[in-house]
């Protein structure tokens, strides 16, 4: 059977019809302030080491969530921990203190973002704050199959803020030098 032949709108002495281009959705930048996370509970003994003090598994548990909120409200979307830079503790939190963490959206890259998280302590009847351990983490926004997805920029509006942007480059060409050559790439 032969097929209609199909003519164009040219051969046909028609106009040729503008169709528009999808233009590709530019995302809205969003503050710091827009996406911060914050993260208070009580040390209760099952969190804490023979020494009565919290346990740094436990610490570092709470940062990544903390993290993860960060990322997630920037993004928008889901988030995946794709590293943690480093970790120190600078003093311990004792069963009874409060914890408290604090994190916030450093820099944007394409698909991924590092977030900078604080934590302190709270001492129960002073009610005064010791900060006792930071943390750097990257985390990769993805999209409902599963797959990367573009996260919109961040806007630092303090001199801390920016000050930490511009640090959070530097981390991350360090982070890139770090990589070995068959490591996932993070965009």
């Amino acid at each position: 059977m032969k097929r209609p032949r199909l003519v164009t709108r040219r051969a046909a002495g028609l106009a040729a019809k503008r169709i528009p281009m999808p233009r590709k959705k530019t995302l809205k930048p969003k503050r710091v302030r827009a996406s911060q996370s914050e993260i208070t509970q009580v040390v209760l003994p099952n969190d804490a080491n023979p020494l009565g003090n919290i346990l740094g598994g436990t610490v570092m548990h709470l940062v990544d969530i903390a993290g993860a909120i960060a990322a997630h409200r920037h993004s928008d979307s889901h988030v995946v921990t794709a590293a943690v830079d480093h970790m120190d503790f600078r003093s311990p939190i004792q069963v009874g203190e409060i914890i408290i963490l604090k994190a916030s959206v450093n820099r944007v890259f394409h698909t991924s973002m590092e977030v900078g998280v604080k934590v302190f302590r709270e001492e129960v009847f002073t009610r005064e704050l010791k900060h006792t351990s930071s943390a750097y983490l990257t985390y990769v926004a993805l999209d409902a199959s599963g797959k990367p997805k573009a996260v919109p920029r961040v806007i630092p509006e303090t001199a801390d803020q920016k000050r930490r942007y511009r640090e959070a480059g530097r981390r991350r060409r360090w982070r890139l030098e770090q990589r070995g050559p068959h490591s996932v790439p993070v965009r």
